[in-house]
């Protein structure tokens, strides 16, 4: 693979370079990993999109929502990508990637770019490769980034640390699926948004966010904020409705954020965030290494037969890898 010809056709906007970058990145082989570090070196630089961070519930209609959502977008001459986030089985490992089937309008516009990723059992509701995906994205000219999560709760807040604006996607009448969405997911969201507001369910998804607007204001004020923010809001993505609205609310948000600075630290703050996680996987790496999992086997099996205390055994083996 020529890496500087793969940066060139993603610079270039090629669907088809993108599409091999983003699974080069997304390799989890060691010599993939260095041709991924040289690719994301040769990237033009400068390069920023809009990222759209978006959770919810299963069921939630977040694949219909996104492709209403991009479909609109699009129609305001904006290019849009994708990233689809599926949850990947910790028994086998695979998944079933069926995002892009379910946005089939959005899947053949010339300026959308769908891609659905496993999570690979990596918790926080993203991929493990899903911020250099972005990157990649960036790169091949698109304007808004949609990265979707697995969706299963609280755990999804990994995806604050990569998108500009945080979208909490929920349905009318939950009842205990607010359980599945605690403090932990809401105080990250910037938007709470409604969804499936039409037909029968609209009176109650009218009451859904009156009561979520009620919580939002109990929350402790974020300097990030503009005033009215964190909001609830209604849309329905089957008919339509509401996304004018969402997208003149995020336009809002992020306006006032590069205006006041805020948008800047917050790349500069996810940046940090980032290399910090680079070097611990880099870390966690080296116990793959033949040296290091004889040593590990060793120690586990000593701890295993009573011979070895697992806190001491713990700090030996680390003292090896020292040497």
């Amino acid at each position: 693979m020529n890496i500087d010809d793969l940066a060139k056709g993603i610079a270039a906007g090629e669907r088809r370079a993108l599409a091999r970058g983003i699974t080069l990145v997304e390799s989890g082989r060691e010599d993939h990993r260095a041709q991924a570090t040289e690719l994301l070196a040769a990237l033009p630089k400068g390069r920023e999109a809009l990222r759209i961070g978006l959770s919810g519930t299963p069921g939630v209609g977040k694949s219909t929502f996104i492709e209403s959502f991009g479909m609109m977008l699009i129609r305001r001459g904006l290019k849009v990508a994708v990233l689809a986030i599926d949850p990947s089985s910790s028994r086998s490992g695979g998944s079933i990637l069926g995002d892009k089937t379910r946005m089939d309008l959005l899947a053949r516009e010339r300026d959308a770019f769908i891609r659905p990723s496993p999570s690979q059992t990596h918790l926080g509701g993203v991929a493990r490769r899903t911020r250099e995906a972005v990157t990649l994205c960036e790169a091949a000219g698109f304007d808004v980034v949609l990265i979707e999560t697995v969706g299963v709760g609280q755990s999804e807040t990994v995806v604050a640390e990569m998108s500009d604006v945080f979208l909490l996607l929920l349905a009318p009448a939950g009842g205990d699926e607010l359980q599945g969405v605690k403090r932990g997911i809401m105080e990250m969201a910037d938007i709470i948004v409604i969804n499936k507001a039409d037909g029968d369910l609209k009176p109650a998804a009218s009451r859904t966010c009156a009561d979520y607007a009620g919580a939002l204001r109990l929350l402790r004020k974020r300097p990030q904020d503009p005033k009215g923010f964190p909001k609830a809001m209604m849309v329905s993505a089957l008919q339509e409705n509401g996304l004018d609205e969402a997208w003149a609310e995020v336009e809002t948000l992020t306006d006032w954020r590069r205006a006041q600075g805020f948008w800047q630290h917050a790349r500069a703050t996810q940046a940090r965030y980032w290399f910090e996680q680079a070097v611990k996987q880099t870390l966690l790496a080296q116990l793959e290494k033949p040296k290091a999992k004889a040593a590990l086997t060793e120690l586990s099996d000593r701890v295993a037969q009573g011979l070895a205390d697992p806190t001491k055994a713990a700090q030996d083996f680390v003292t090896q890898l020292d040497r």
